[in-house]
């Protein structure tokens, strides 16, 4: 039973924050107007209240952010027919975007405004195969440090029984955005 209701809380959380995304700008990215001033923190706040554009490969891909705080960031994905390799199972680079994903917002969260990031590594552990009988499975990303060049992040993607799929890390390069980027 405590699947049954952890899947049935996450699809409640999912379609409320879709809802808001897609009743907003949709689909896109956000001008340097848009972001100017704001922390990465708040960004990504205004991007769940719909109030800047989501990323595209969002809807390519079947995942969305459905969660962010201060150093963390979580995404929820539905794997699916799409999504498999000739073996049948969903495809490592599914399960290494929606990790890096988590990672880098739950990066982006730390970051003043002004300040930019981008993933120097990734480093991904698929432990258990995937396929579209799992409805849906959450990326959870968690900043381990975050300095003035480099941060750290882990992540672990689950499904609602809490069965591990795949854990991941990455380093991030940290730097000052270009001063055109900001305006």
């Amino acid at each position: 039973m405590a699947m049954e209701e952890t899947l049935t809380r996450w699809l409640a959380q999912e379609d409320a924050v879709l809802q808001r995304m897609k009743a907003g700008p949709g689909a896109g990215v956000a001008t340097a107007a848009q972001i100017a001033g704001k922390t990465g923190l708040e960004v990504m706040q205004a991007m769940l209240a719909g109030q800047l554009p989501y990323p595209p490969i969002a809807e390519t891909l079947a995942f969305s952010l459905v969660e962010v705080a201060e150093g963390s960031a979580i995404f929820q994905g539905t794997p699916g027919g799409a999504h498999l390799n000739p073996m049948g199972t969903v495809h490592g680079g599914w399960f290494a975007t929606l990790l890096d994903s988590a990672l880098g917002c739950a990066v982006h969260t730390r970051m003043p405004a002004g300040r930019a990031y981008t993933t120097a590594e990734l480093s991904v552990n698929i432990v258990k195969a995937l396929t579209p009988k799992v409805t849906r499975v959450r990326a959870e990303g968690r900043v381990i440090h975050c300095g003035r060049q480099l941060a750290t992040a882990d992540a672990r993607l689950f499904g609602p029984d809490g069965t591990l799929y795949a854990h991941a890390t990455t380093t991030c390069l940290v730097f000052e955005m270009p001063a055109q980027s900001r305006a």
